[in-house]
């Protein structure tokens, strides 16, 4: 008898216990039915290169405040910005990743530089990324009276474009900021066929 009159009272626990779980569950579905469209990255973008319309596209996401994206609304807004740090496909656009800021700053010149293969790395250059411009003139003499073995005259720079190379030659033209002291010096150089073009350390200035 005990048992039979305990179990109403167990049956109304039962159904206290899945009415309060089926309330939560609603609290969740409302949470994640609350969704937001926000501009997304779809193709590879190097550092310094302009942002198209084929870069970018839309996800809908339950968003967290405290994340700082693009919502999809000002998509047109970066389109045409350039990437400040390497955009990789599949991840959500940020405001910090983008920048108005151009290559080329006050007190610079741009030095368009012909480059053969053996002149340069074969890593691929891309827009802001940091080289060095290399003296290397005929062995055994300099054209400023110095020995060759001594330390070899550099040139900071930082890459504005790069072709592809040329069909035929392999040729690659360079578009490289100097400042705007160095800039006839690079010229010179080049003109004499007589540079190479190094990567610099990831840190370097």
């Amino acid at each position: 008898m005990s048992a039979r009159r305990r179990r109403p009272g167990v049956i109304a626990l039962s159904v206290a216990l899945i009415a309060a779980g089926g309330a939560g569950v609603a609290v969740l579905l409302l949470q994640v039915g609350d969704r937001t469209e926000v501009v997304t990255v779809v193709r590879d973008v190097q550092v310094g290169q302009v942002l198209a319309n084929e870069d970018l596209g839309k996800a809908s996401i339950a968003l967290d405040p405290a994340v700082k994206v693009v919502r999809a609304d000002d998509a047109a807004s970066v389109v045409g910005q350039r990437a400040a740090v390497e955009l990789l496909p599949g991840s959500l656009l940020t405001p910090s990743q983008v920048t108005k800021d151009s290559l080329v700053k006050a007190g610079e010149q741009v030095v368009p530089i012909g480059l053969e293969p053996k002149q340069i790395p074969a890593t691929a250059l891309v827009p802001g990324q940091k080289i060095e411009l290399v003296h290397v003139p005929a062995q055994g003499t300099t054209d400023t009276g110095k020995t060759s073995d001594e330390e070899p005259q550099t040139i900071g720079g930082r890459v504005v474009k790069a072709s592809g190379a040329a069909p035929g030659t392999g040729i690659v033209v360079v578009d490289v900021a100097t400042s705007a002291a160095d800039g006839p010096t690079a010229a010179a150089w080049e003109a004499a066929g007589a540079l190479r073009l190094v990567l610099a350390a990831p840190d370097g200035n």
